[in-house]
């Protein structure tokens, strides 16, 4: 009747793919047998790809611009946020780390995860810092 099967390869996905792409030009509805057909293909989709194809976590700053693009924040808005708009551009720009107080208001006011804001991230070298780099190699 529900004829489900394990997805343990390519071609058990691609089969499983076929199965719940009928679903969605002819939705089932909510309590049929179809619809639990439904809900177990998708579960074992989503556990094929995520085992098969994870996707890493953004970093914080990425997590930032993409609540900003979500909701049209602005960096005048992150600026008020965290206090100030030079302070929302250089952590925009990857030129300051977050603080423990900045990602609790990132967190608390624009609902993005903590466990996101919290994870270390490459910052970018600063001009002055490769000028000065480049001035004492060449004074060797």
């Amino acid at each position: 009747m529900m004829e489900i099967r394990a997805i343990r390869n390519e071609a058990d996905y691609d089969w499983a793919l076929a199965q719940i792409e009928r679903y969605f030009k002819n939705e089932p509805k909510p309590g049929t047998t179809e619809a639990e057909r439904f809900d177990v293909l998708a579960a074992l989709i989503e556990a094929y790809e995520t085992r098969h194809w994870p996707v890493e976590p953004a970093d914080p700053v990425e997590a930032i611009k993409y609540r900003m693009e979500l909701s049209d924040y602005t960096p005048a808005d992150l600026g008020r946020l965290l206090g100030s708009r030079s302070r929302a551009s250089e952590i925009l720009n990857r030129r300051r780390p977050l603080t423990i107080a900045m990602a609790h208001k990132l967190s608390k006011g624009w609902n993005i995860p903590a466990d996101t804001l919290l994870k270390p991230y490459r910052l970018r070298r600063s001009t002055k810092n490769k000028e000065k780099r480049a001035t004492s190699a060449g004074a060797r």
